[in-house]
């Protein structure tokens, strides 16, 4: 077993502590909370998502979900849309004032990534993220063989 400091969770968690706060203090700036961040991100790149697929997405559970999409609509960053082919799947999609909140956040939130990228090199900070993609694409094999037995 690691050294308890050098264990793969804490370096996780020490990581994410590092990182995340440049990007929270963007999304405080701009009145949005972490969870909203991720929704708007998911929606940015697809234009429309159904409840389930953007819980899967986002990693935030539906109840949870439900919540911040309201918020998100209060504010009027997305939509909602029920599927003119199954009444019981709502879709969120983005808004002209979501799209807007995108391209104003999206120059700073490039900023902290450009910064990031240049703390390390490129080929450690491509081997960085396929690394962390077969840890995760390991873990659902295992589980889902795990589920079959």
């Amino acid at each position: 077993m690691n050294d308890f400091q050098r264990s793969l969770p804490m370096m996780l968690y020490r990581t994410l502590g590092s990182v995340l706060p440049a990007f929270r203090q963007i999304y405080q700036e701009f009145g949005i909370t972490e969870q909203q961040w991720r929704v708007l991100r998911v929606l940015w790149e697809t234009d429309s998502q159904s409840l389930l697929a953007l819980a899967e997405a986002t990693l935030i559970s539906s109840p949870s979900l439900v919540g911040i999409v309201d918020r998100l609509a209060r504010n009027g960053l997305v939509e909602r849309r029920r599927s003119k082919t199954d009444r019981r799947v709502v879709h969120i999609l983005v808004t002209r004032s979501g799209k807007e909140l995108e391209h104003a956040v999206r120059p700073r939130i490039d900023e902290i990534y450009n910064v990031l990228e240049a703390s390390v090199s490129p080929s450690l900070w491509h081997s960085l993220f396929e690394a962390m993609d077969q840890i995760n694409r390991s873990a659902a094999a295992r589980n889902k063989a795990a589920q079959n037995n």
